[in-house]
């Protein structure tokens, strides 16, 4: 089965690509500013030369929603370079249109499954990822469509550096334990918690969302894992 084939029949880990009909405006930013701030892939290419002003570091947030997180990491890490993957089209529009009220040289957008940018970097290229808030996927027989699999951790795993980190919010309780689960019982992450305020309240250089405002189901957990 070739690659092209074998990206139909994997199983989609992400809802809707598109929501509410967009307006004159946000298709305008899709037409063209996405374009300069669009990942690329390049299978086995180093990923800082993605960005066009030099960083020391890349770094990557798996389902950005609307940006805000993102954003926020970009503007106050200059010499790094972050890539959020994000297929839902309005949650693109929603950070495109922050990066042009303030340009940035370090951000990189992919629309399309996060799970290709761990298949095509090379190893040891990450030094922090980012999954927050991710589709809990509630029913039974969705869980096979949660971003949290074992498969996936081996993969993630292979893209960092020892020493780099993970962070996991939720606020959804099952997916919480789901979650606890898969990365205590993997050989390549750590939990760096040593009290329950490490995972109760929110570290400072990690900025709330508008899901987060708004939309909270209950009360909302934040895991550190260190890649050993």
């Amino acid at each position: 089965m070739n690659g092209e084939r074998a990206a139909r029949y994997r199983k989609l880990l992400y809802g809707r690509r598109k929501g509410p009909k967009l307006s004159e405006r946000q298709q305008q930013l899709l037409d063209h500013l996405l374009p300069k701030y669009e990942l690329n892939l390049r299978s086995g290419c180093d990923p800082r030369t993605y960005f066009s002003a030099p960083v020391e570091e890349v770094w990557l947030e798996v389902g950005f929603g609307g940006g805000e997180h993102l954003f926020w990491q970009a503007e106050h890490h200059s010499n790094v370079g972050i890539i959020g993957a994000e297929p839902y089209e309005n949650g693109i529009v929603k950070l495109l249109s922050q990066l042009e009220a303030v340009p940035l040289n370090n951000v990189r957008i992919y629309t399309d499954d996060a799970r290709d940018i761990l298949e095509t970097f090379p190893e040891m290229s990450l030094t922090r990822a980012f999954i927050l808030f991710p589709d809990p996927w509630p029913k039974a027989r969705h869980h096979k469509r949660r971003f949290i699999q074992m498969e996936m951790l081996d993969q993630l795993a292979c893209t960092m550096r020892p020493g780099a980190v993970l962070r996991f919010a939720s606020d959804d309780a099952a997916y919480i334990e789901w979650t606890l689960e898969r990365l205590k019982t993997h050989p390549a992450y750590e939990w760096t918690a040593t009290c329950q305020a490490d995972w109760k309240v929110r570290p400072p250089d990690w900025p709330s969302t508008r899901y987060e405002t708004k939309e909270l189901h209950g009360k909302p957990v934040f895991l550190t894992f260190r890649r050993v």
